[in-house]
């Protein structure tokens, strides 16, 4: 068996918090194997980077040698988990959760081992519940203590509806610890509210409470927000591995190394050496980035895929070389930069051109690398390359 303290130091690896501690400990002391949970609702069919934060710490706890338990929230995905929610979620149909929920389970095993892994939906348990089940699980919680949750307690003061169906979120979610007896879930930050009612619940069936493990929600490519499909600031792990270590080589320095901790299998000590030696002025940061970038793209791709990208991308980008496959963008009649840049759908917004414009982010690198900085600029007939930030480009064909 694995020590206590080396077992702490891997589970602990970039988690938030321990719900409790000391009873991890008493647990990995008397049960040997413990049965670790985490939970997803197949919402859409693919994951991101940011999805995968909760799926290796699973991997983690798979090394110690516990059983782990990927639970596919095809139940609760129906009723929408309110979560962080202004308003009522729209909820999707079997139909839809199941077609999403095929695809996780083929995109899960690029981390874990899947003769480790039980796969579990809480349809198999939940269907079978009667209209006395639901009253029994409901007299478990208190309306007063649902009411402390704070995107309910906002919503309420707000006098935005709260219908009663978002309240069984979390009970099923918690009774779904009750019906697999877990020792220990996973989750994001944004979910302690709904893995403190697992472990409420466990206690209300006369289970041992469950250890509660919280995760950091992983900032997207622009290092603020957490990544989003909705916000355009992710990377899914279904992407083309082209799409995937471009993506990865333009995150800033700083957010590198979050990744480095939460992604990368690198341990920690190889992670604070290479640190060290970047802060030192020993080691570049982009040689860490395009090491982390090759490894996580190894991983969805393959070795042959991903050093194929890296060669691409120090051809492209390291030397100014251009791809062959750009975008092409006409322009028929007088249009500023900003207009040709998110009506080519280059950028999502006017506002996301003027600022990469002011950011002077924008470049001519076929005339002598020129940048264009007027937000009204406009080009004269001929044909230009245009270069956005570090691994976007264009070619504009402006009609005489």
């Amino acid at each position: 068996m694995i020590p206590v303290e080396e077992q702490l130091a891997l589970i602990k690896r970039g988690a938030v918090e321990v719900i409790e501690e000391k009873e991890l400990v008493e647990k990995i002391k008397t049960r040997k194997v413990l049965r670790v949970k985490a939970g997803f609702d197949p919402t859409a069919p693919d994951l991101h980077l940011g999805h995968t934060v909760l799926i290796h710490k699973l991997r983690h706890f798979q090394e110690l040698g516990h059983q782990v338990i990927f639970l596919i929230g095809d139940f609760t995905g129906m009723i929408g988990d309110p979560t962080g929610k202004s308003e009522t979620r729209k909820k999707l149909t079997r139909e839809e959760v199941l077609k999403n929920a095929e695809t996780y389970k083929e995109q899960i095993f690029k981390i874990l081992d899947p003769e480790k892994t039980e796969i579990a939906f809480n349809s198999s348990w939940m269907d079978k519940f009667s209209a006395a089940d639901f009253v029994e699980l409901c007299s478990k919680y208190t309306v007063a203590r649902m009411m402390e949750r704070d995107d309910f307690s906002k919503r309420w003061k707000e006098n935005r509806p709260i219908s009663i169906h978002e309240f069984l979120y979390p009970l099923v979610q918690g009774y779904d610890s009750v019906a697999l007896q877990a020792d220990v879930e996973l989750g994001g930050t944004d979910q302690k509210f709904n893995l403190l009612v697992g472990r409420a619940l466990q206690r209300e069936y006369g289970q041992e409470p469950q250890v509660i493990l919280t995760m950091p929600i992983l900032e997207g490519l622009d290092g603020v927000q957490k990544m989003s499909k909705s916000l355009g600031n992710y990377i899914g792990i279904t992407e083309p591995a082209k799409d995937m270590f471009g993506k990865l080589m333009s995150i800033s320095d700083e957010l590198m190394w979050r990744y480095y901790e939460l992604l990368s299998s690198k341990s920690m000590a190889e992670i604070e050496k290479m640190k060290e030696q970047v802060s030192k002025g020993e080691l570049h940061p982009k040689k860490c980035k395009e090491e982390l970038a090759l490894e996580i793209t190894t991983r969805y791709h393959g070795v042959e895929a991903a050093r194929k990208e890296l060669e691409a991308f120090n051809l492209v980008f390291a030397k100014g070389n251009i791809p062959e496959d750009i975008p092409v963008f006409e322009v028929k009649e007088k249009k500023t930069i900003v207009d040709i840049l998110f009506e080519s759908g280059l950028c999502k917004s006017k506002g996301e051109a003027k600022r990469l414009c002011i950011q002077k982010a924008i470049h001519l690198p076929e005339r002598d690398n020129q940048s264009i900085t007027a937000i009204d600029f406009v080009f004269e007939p001929g044909e230009y390359v245009l270069k956005v930030g570090k691994k976007r480009f264009l070619k504009v064909i402006v009609d005489k």
